[in-house]
């Protein structure tokens, strides 16, 4: 069993969701990402600003989110984002322990900014699902420093080496 596999079921077991859905998304998810990329959080979720517009499950890894949406009506399931952590920018979320949600806005690489609402079960699950993405986008994807990869001009001159002289016999 791979990586995925292995931190998949117990993300998904972990928020509530019924065996039969993720089972349904399993096969779009394998396609986005690789078998060596553990997941972090499996969830429902929701787009403010389509409420009608279906379902959709939200799946972040250690490299990616992907979200895949299931329409009403036909039920059948649609890519609707697959990108790299790296690729968003702007990523703000906004934990609500009164409503239980926790708002999940980042820009996608294509200029258009993506929101979802995550609601949990308990108050408690928010800070969790906090600390979660803090670890995701905050701890993990810290900008890259500078590193000094070569140099051009004249080097130091080297150091010379001691001389080995034989001790005096006595």
């Amino acid at each position: 069993m791979d990586v995925f596999s292995r931190t998949f079921l117990p993300a998904a077991a972990e928020t509530g969701l019924a065996t039969q859905t993720v089972t349904r998304h399993m096969p779009v998810f394998r396609r986005c990402v690789g078998s060596g990329d553990a997941t972090i959080l499996v969830t429902r979720c929701s787009r403010p600003e389509h409420p009608v517009g279906g379902d959709y499950l939200l799946l972040l890894t250690h490299r990616r989110l992907v979200v895949t949406r299931q329409t009403r009506v036909l039920h059948r399931l649609r890519l609707h984002l697959n990108t790299e952590l790296r690729e968003l920018s702007n990523v703000t979320w906004s934990p609500d322990a009164r409503s239980q949600s926790v708002e999940l806005a980042a820009t996608a690489i294509d200029g258009v900014r993506e929101r979802f609402l995550i609601r949990t079960h308990h108050p408690k699950q928010v800070w969790q699902l906090d600390a979660l993405l803090h670890h995701a986008f905050r701890t993990r994807l810290r900008a890259p420093a500078e590193r000094l990869v070569a140099t051009i001009g004249e080097s130091p001159a080297p150091a010379r080496p001691a001389v080995f002289r034989p001790a005096p016999v006595r």
